[in-house]
C-alpha cells in the first residue's frame, strides 16, 4: 500500500507530526557523528602541554605589566610612517585586485560568456587565487622583488582577485535575464548587453564586495610586515625581536585603532553610496 493512502487511512486526531522523516534524522545523525568524531580524532593529534595551559593567565599577567606604560612618543617616530604605508598597501592592492578581478569574474560568468573551457579556466584563476595565503604570497613576492611594500602590494591583490571575482561573478549569473533579453531583440552587441545589461545589476554588487574587500585587506595587509612585506606588521616585528614591549603595545594599539576607523569608513560609505 503506498505511504499516501496508508497516511490517509488514519484517522487524523491518531496522525503524529514529524518534522523530518526517518531518512532525514538518519542522515543529521550521521553529519552529528562524523563531527564529533572529525573533533576527537584533531584532539588527539594537537599536542597539548598542559603545564603551558595552567601558566597561561600568569604569563599574560606578565605580558601586560611588560607593555605598561604605553611608549606613546614611539608612535611618532616608528609608528606612524608604518601605519601610513600599511593603507596605502590594502588600498592600491585592492585597486590593482579589482582591474584584475572584473574581466576574470565576466570569463567565470557563464550568461556571459557561453564557453564551458574558458568558464573553468576563469574559475580555476579565482580557486588558484583564493587557496593562497596572503603571508604565502607575501613570502613569494618578497622572494621576487624584495622586501618593502610592493611586495605587500603584490600580495594583497593577488588575494583579493578570487574573492572579489567570485562573488561578481555570480552577482552577474543571477542578473534578471529581462533587459539583457531585449537589448539582444533589438541587436545590440555584446559590450551594449553587458553595459546595458549586465553592469547596472551587477554593479552594487561590485561596489559593495569592493568595499568589503577593502575592510578585510587593511587587517591582512597589518601583519604582511611580520615576513617583510611592508607596513606596520614590520614596526611590529621589529619591536618584539628587540622586547620592546611598551613599543609592541603603541603598535598594537595603532593597529586596532586603524582597523575600527576603516570599519566604520566602510559601513558610512555603504550607506550613501550602495
Amino acid at each position: 500500500m503506498p505511504d499516501s493512502v496508508a497516511a490517509a487511512a488514519v484517522p487524523v486526531a491518531e496522525r503524529i507530526w514529524r518534522r523530518f522523516t526517518p531518512a532525514q534524522l538518519l542522515a543529521r545523525f550521521t553529519v552529528y557523528l562524523a563531527i564529533v568524531a572529525a573533533i576527537v580524532v584533531s584532539l588527539r593529534h594537537i599536542e597539548i602541554i598542559p603545564e603551558f595551559l595552567y601558566d597561561a593567565p600568569e604569563q599574560v599577567v606578565d605580558l601586560l605589566t611588560r607593555m605598561w606604560p604605553i611608549e606613546w612618543a614611539a608612535y611618532r617616530t616608528e609608528v606612524h610612517a608604518s601605519l601610513v604605508e600599511t593603507l596605502h598597501i590594502a588600498s592600491l592592492g585592492t585597486l590593482l585586485s579589482l582591474v584584475l578581478a572584473l574581466p576574470v569574474g565576466v570569463l567565470a560568468a557563464h550568461n556571459l560568456v557561453p564557453f564551458t573551457p574558458v568558464n573553468l579556466l576563469a574559475k580555476l584563476i579565482l580557486v588558484s587565487s583564493r587557496s593562497v595565503n596572503s603571508l604565502v604570497w607575501a613570502l613569494l613576492f618578497v622572494g621576487i622583488f624584495g622586501p618593502g611594500a610592493l611586495a605587500g602590494t603584490l600580495a594583497i591583490a593577488f588575494r583579493s582577485i578570487g574573492f572579489v571575482g567570485k562573488l561578481f561573478g555570480e552577482a552577474l549569473e543571477e542578473a534578471q535575464p529581462g533587459p539583457v533579453e531585449a537589448l539582444t531583440a533589438a541587436g545590440a552587441p555584446w559590450a551594449s548587453r553587458f553595459t546595458f545589461g549586465y553592469w547596472p545589476q551587477g554593479k552594487p554588487a561590485f561596489w559593495s564586495i569592493a568595499l568589503f574587500r577593502w575592510d578585510i585587506n587593511v587587517r591582512e595587509s597589518a601583519v604582511l610586515g611580520l615576513v617583510g612585506a611592508g607596513g606596520i606588521g614590520m614596526a611590529l616585528d621589529a619591536a618584539l625581536n628587540l622586547f620592546q614591549w611598551d613599543r609592541v603595545a603603541v603598535v598594537l594599539v595603532a593597529i586596532f585603532a586603524i582597523v575600527i576607523a576603516a570599519e566604520l569608513i566602510v559601513t558610512q560609505v555603504r550607506k550613501r553610496m550602495i
